[in-house]
């Protein structure tokens, strides 16, 4: 057994628990050699209580409310895909439901004195769902092609720029990967759970082919993707269901009547109505997100090129009334694009930066020539009903200040394409999901990110990104970040409004439904209980 969880060795960041956030402080030098060996156990062993009344078998009902954008793990761009594949696809590492860095396809690792190699050993016992081993080529290929590394280039595969930081992957014996560096990188880790595919293998598309608790069985756009369980998975005892299909509705309201006529089992991201009036049988389950939920401002367009005019929207956003009418109060009121987990690197005092204030927001908007306010398009995805709720309580409280705001509802697939590709809009109301890399939550407002949306331009904010990748002083390096935390404040770049809480309805049949720190589904760790399983 471990004596340190893997992610106390670059992490530097907090540990989370289920539900409530908790905080593990590591004082480490991370340059230091680690060498893990193994352990599964961290990724959970049910409680007494749970051995007593699980069982193995069955099929289940999840359902989903975007359509995936694609079977592939490295081209996935939506966080609702990405939490499907977790499913099928693992990395050297994976996260487990504390916020850990556990082994997954590697099953231990050490890092060079001097901070610039990582080297993997790999599992004897993994396979892919096609039964072939897995092998140190296959993880050389996959990292390579994370990081836009291979030859020729995949134009469509997202390259991960955190690993831009690789100077090159080789494989050192058989069961032996080493991942060179540039430069030191304190958070590298988070970035090596990308997915490990075959080498080489050109259906990833069609039929993907991964090392995770369950194996791809069919998937129909719109409808449904279904998985099974995979009886070679290396993990003793998971999954413990046999069948699991991810139903897609349009939104979470044709979901949530799929659940009350009893064809889902399980369904995330009710709205607080929702949960108020669940159906016999079900019962809700809460946990935080790490989602930064936003009215994300597109800083190039008139009139939201002035600060002044994005300061008056976050005087004129009363973010504590947008979380008890649309939440029920579960939630937590956030000033900036860090996620309150991260404990050590999250600002609390950015909170009060702009109290709900509807007079400062009327006095700014005179002052930056709109005294009798403006009108402006607020463009949010209709398959989620929980920003479509907060936009619509957005929208009344701009009016004391002004304000007229519309609600534009669009397609996911729109949205992805005219908003986050293309920045035509105005504004968004969007959550935006980091992982369990503290950067990686600044990265995107770097002046030349490709997923900079915002269009958030500055130099100085770029200058402390490009000094924070390769600090590797704790102290300085959460310096660094709340100096950038401050900036996003003070500049206004969005109006951040929540941390939410995610509320999911969940048969009274099943358990082992578990939260994660991060963006998942975790379908591995859910069974029928003694004598509910269906006929």
């Amino acid at each position: 057994m471990l004596t340190k969880k893997l992610a106390k060795v670059l992490l530097l960041a907090t540990v989370f628990t289920i539900v409530l956030y908790g905080c593990s402080d590591n004082k480490e030098d991370t340059g230091k050699s680690k060498t893990p060996a193994n352990e599964d156990s961290s990724l959970i062993e049910p409680t007494e209580a749970a051995k007593s009344e699980l069982t193995y078998g069955g099929a289940i009902t999840v359902g989903i409310t975007q359509d995936l954008d694609g079977l592939d793990p490295h081209k996935a761009l939506s966080a609702g895909t990405k939490e499907v594949l977790f499913n099928i696809f693992e990395g050297l590492v994976k996260f487990d439901h504390d916020g850990n860095l556990v082994p997954a396809v590697a099953e231990s690792y050490h890092i060079s004195d001097d901070g610039m190699t990582y080297t993997f050993t790999l599992r004897e016992s993994v396979k892919f769902h096609d039964s072939s081993p897995v092998t140190a080529e296959d993880v050389v290929y996959s990292i390579k092609r994370s990081a836009g590394m291979l030859e020729p280039k995949d134009p469509t595969v997202i390259v991960e720029s955190a690993l831009s930081v690789i100077s090159d992957v080789v494989e050192t014996s058989e069961r032996t990967v080493e991942v060179r560096l540039k430069q030191v990188d304190t958070e590298l880790l988070p970035y090596l759970t990308c997915a490990i595919v075959p080498k080489d293998y050109n259906e990833l598309d069609t039929k993907p082919i991964g090392t995770g608790p369950f194996k791809f069985v069919s998937y129909t756009p719109l409808q449904s993707i279904v998985l099974e369980k995979n009886e070679e998975y290396y993990m003793e005892g998971v999954p413990y269901l046999d069948r699991v299909t991810f139903k897609i509705s349009s939104n979470t309201d044709a979901a949530f009547m799929e659940l009350q006529s009893g064809n889902i089992d399980i369904l995330p991201y009710i709205t607080d109505a929702q949960a108020s009036h669940l159906p016999k049988g079900y019962h809700m389950e809460a946990g935080p997100m790490n989602l930064i939920q936003g009215l994300f401002i597109n800083n190039k367009v008139a009139p939201f090129d002035n600060k002044l005019v994005r300061q008056a929207l976050c005087y004129a956003v009363d973010r504590q009334a947008v979380i008890d009418m649309v939440a029920g109060g579960r939630g937590n009121v956030i000033g900036t694009n860090m996620y309150p987990g991260f404990k050590k690197y999250y600002d609390e005092s950015l909170v009060n930066i702009y109290p709900y204030d509807p007079e400062k927001a009327k006095e700014l908007l005179k002052e930056a020539g709109y005294p009798n306010g403006f009108k402006f398009t607020i463009t949010v995805p209709s398959n989620y009903q929980y920003h479509i709720d907060t936009a619509q309580v957005i929208v009344e409280q701009l009016k004391q200040v002004g304000i007229t705001a519309k609600i534009q509802l669009i397609e996911w697939s729109s949205w992805k394409s005219d908003v986050y590709k293309g920045r035509n809009y105005e504004t968004t109301l969007v959550g935006l999901a980091a992982d369990l890399a503290p950067r990686k939550a600044l990265a995107r407002f770097r002046s030349d990110a490709q997923n900079n949306f915002m269009n958030y331009i500055n130099p100085e904010f770029d200058a402390l990104y490009k000094q924070g990748e390769t600090e590797t002083a704790e102290e300085k390096k959460i310096q660094l970040y709340k100096q950038m935390e401050a900036m996003l404040t003070n500049d206004a770049v969005a109006v951040f409004i929540q941390d939410p809480y995610q509320m999911t309805a969940v048969s009274d049949k099943l358990g082992g439904y578990t939260y994660y720190p991060i963006y998942v589904q975790d379908m591995s760790l859910v069974y029928y209980k003694k004598g509910m399983q269906s006929d």
